[in-house]
């Protein structure tokens, strides 16, 4: 692919009101929870934070953030010096924001974009979130089990 059909690609890429993200923030209205979008006043701009529950909800996605086994979370087999490098910052900072967050007292939830991609898995996914916001855990992550990559071979991972 060209670098200006990238470059267009690239640019419509959003880092807020992504549609998983509007998907939850839609499903908790819906059950009652009311909360701020993208504080500043919370270290990491949260996707949403609930100060009623000290609680916070970052919605990934599982290319972006790098979900763990997830089939989602594919690498690019072009530049791929830079996308790794690209990746392990992401995490990185998401670890480091996390870690912040819960050392102020905050409440951390994850909730991974495969989660929300049909119907009924946004109704499961939206109960955990439901049912953590009413607990006092004080962290979670909700990703989709059945989105993990296949098993591959010990001879071609690498």
């Amino acid at each position: 692919m060209d670098q200006q059909t990238r470059s267009r690609m690239m640019s419509g890429i959003r880092g807020k009101n992504t549609n998983p993200e509007l998907v939850v923030r839609r499903a908790l209205h819906a059950h009652g929870f009311r909360f701020r979008l993208h504080s500043m006043k919370v270290h990491g701009r949260p996707d949403l934070v609930l100060p009623r529950h000290r609680a916070v909800v970052f919605v990934h996605g599982c290319f972006w953030h790098r979900h763990a086994g997830c089939r989602y979370a594919t690498s690019p087999s072009t530049r791929s010096e830079f996308w790794q490098a690209k990746f392990e910052a992401n995490v990185a900072r998401d670890r480091d924001i996390r870690g912040k967050l819960l050392e102020d007292g905050w409440r951390v939830a994850t909730v991974w974009e495969c989660a929300l991609r049909k119907p009924d898995q946004v109704a499961i996914s939206t109960a955990l979130l439901s049912d953590w916001l009413r607990s006092d855990e004080r962290e979670i992550e909700i990703g989709d089990p059945s989105a993990s990559a296949p098993s591959r071979p010990s001879s071609r991972i690498g």
